[in-house]
């Protein structure tokens, strides 16, 4: 029986039991997200658990479409919902053929990591990242280190939406024990600090709660853990180190404790944020700036990647200059700054969300805020005497605004994407708020940069029904304001599909 594509079957039915529930939007451009905790809410539901079955099988039937051997690794995090959804993942991969080694509660790195060291073509794990609870999805691919795009995302909703399932026989599942202890002695390493650091690790009550602790005192600092208690019903805030109440919260720990850095991670590990040892917060881009001045000392010629949300100020850094680095700017997203550093075989790439990857030597090529959280530690080892805010005031300035998002339907995001991107390309050589526009880069949305090198961008969300709005000024504080209040804003509500803003400047 084919998925029904829209939430239109009544929660508590025999019909919701036992037809599968799959709401289209739900495939993104490099993973999968759904509201699945409708029953009591006012948003439908847009997945069921006979769906989960569904989009197990589909995932199974792709695998082995693309010739891979169908070995998965699948994991949870620690959201009520979870492990139910995972189990049902698994009935329908195991169905298809697949054989699936689940790691259980887990990181998205420890199950990427997982398919190196039990020698997995696939993996498929089961978590909505930061999104709010009621939220689930599935991160998931089929070449490490690399995650599904929006390619193999288009085919999975074309075998799944169209009922074009292959089942097989052969299917297993085995449980992996033993692998979190593994995966933290391999972050780990051989590194031992020099210096005395405090750290303090803020994980928001989510799964990082149960790693990054034990990680950063292997590494050897001093840790004060801040909300590192599991708690899926997340308490306090929501564990996401881009989102203003976690990031108050972080910046009041280091300032109470004197601590040298607070690390905070998001929902499933993937991310890292960072509040400096005065209580500012540094952006991640701005931390990639810092970590690639850095490492380019050790790596001369270094290839970095970023995603259009970064700093300008890649472009002009005197450092990066000096020792040959050359930097990239890319589509935000996980899947695609992943894909695109192994490409270009590039050492690093940031993502100012707060997704670090690190390639060999440094780790793996994946997203992994805990190995981000290191290389964060180790820079501060090399450079004795000095504070992240004294490595931070070595960069040039720039006035970089939060990164806000204004509510966009799925079905419509990428229209009104579409004509901005048009409305912008016009603009090439003219002017706004005083200064012409030099460049137009449309290869993820609209970056428009002016002649003093400040820009604004303009993108739909991969995950979320949302468009997304980041502005920088070289000038000042006020400038950067009014490059959101004067010219974004006012732009894009002449158009009547995008909603309010869950933060503004």
């Amino acid at each position: 029986m084919l998925p029904r594509p829209l939430a239109d079957i009544a929660p508590n039915t025999l019909e919701f039991e036992i037809l599968p529930l799959v709401k289209p939007t739900g495939f993104r451009e490099y993973d999968a997200r759904w509201w699945f905790n409708g029953i009591g809410h006012a948003k439908a539901p847009e997945l069921n658990l006979t769906g989960v079955q569904a989009l197990g099988l589909g995932m199974a039937t792709l695998f082995h479409e693309l010739g891979v051997k169908p070995t998965v690794v699948t994991g949870h995090d620690f959201r009520s919902i979870s492990q139910p959804i995972k189990n049902a993942l698994t009935l329908g991969m195991v169905a298809g053929g697949c054989e699936v080694l689940d790691v259980g509660l887990a990181l998205s790195p420890m199950v990427y990591w997982s398919q190196f060291e039990l020698d997995a073509a696939c993996c498929a794990m089961v978590t909505a990242s930061h999104n709010e609870n009621g939220w689930t999805g599935v991160k998931m691919g089929a070449n490490r280190p690399l995650t599904f795009g929006p390619e193999e995302m288009g085919r999975l909703k074309e075998i799944v939406m169209g009922g074009k399932f292959e089942v097989r026989e052969g299917g297993t599942h085995k449980r992996v024990d033993g692998i979190r202890e593994k995966y933290i002695k391999a972050i780990i390493g051989d590194t031992k600090l020099k210096r005395k650091l405090k750290v303090v690790a803020a994980c928001g009550n989510g799964t990082a709660g149960a790693f990054a602790g034990d990680v950063l005192r292997g590494l050897g600092a001093e840790v004060i853990e801040m909300d590192c208690n599991l708690d899926n019903t997340f308490p306090k805030y929501n564990p996401n180190p881009e989102d203003h109440e976690m990031l108050h919260e972080m910046s009041l720990a280091a300032k109470q404790h004197g601590a040298d850095v607070v690390l905070g991670f998001d929902g499933d590990g993937d991310r890292c944020g960072v509040v400096d040892n005065t209580g500012e917060e540094i952006f991640a881009d701005k931390i990639g700036l810092m970590l690639a001045r850095d490492l380019s000392k050790h790596y001369p010629n270094a290839k970095f990647v970023v995603d259009v949300k970064s700093t300008g100020l890649y472009k002009t850094d005197p450092v990066l200059k000096a020792n040959g680095a050359t930097v990239d700017y890319y589509k935000t997203g996980h899947s695609y700054i992943k894909r695109r550093t192994t490409e270009l075989g590039a050492l690093a790439g940031f993502e100012k969300s707060g997704h670090f990857f690190f390639r060999p030597p440094i780790g793996l090529g994946y997203d992994d805020g805990l190995i981000a959280a290191k290389a964060v530690l180790e820079m501060l080892d090399r450079n004795p005497g000095r504070t992240m805010a004294d490595l931070k005031s070595e960069l040039g300035v720039a006035y970089t605004s939060l990164t806000m998002a204004a509510h966009c339907g799925d079905e419509v995001k990428y229209g009104v994407v579409d004509r901005m991107v048009e409305e912008y390309k016009s603009f090439d050589g003219k002017e706004i708020l005083g200064r012409k526009v030099v460049e137009v880069n449309t290869v993820n949305g609209a970056r428009v940069t002016l002649e003093d090198g400040s820009w604004v961008l303009v993108r739909a969300s991969s995950n979320k029904p949302e468009l997304v709005v980041v502005v920088e000024s070289m000038a000042s504080e006020a400038d950067m304001k009014d490059l959101f209040h004067k010219e974004v804003k006012p732009r894009l509500g002449k158009h009547p599909e995008v909603g309010g803003y869950n933060q503004e400047i």
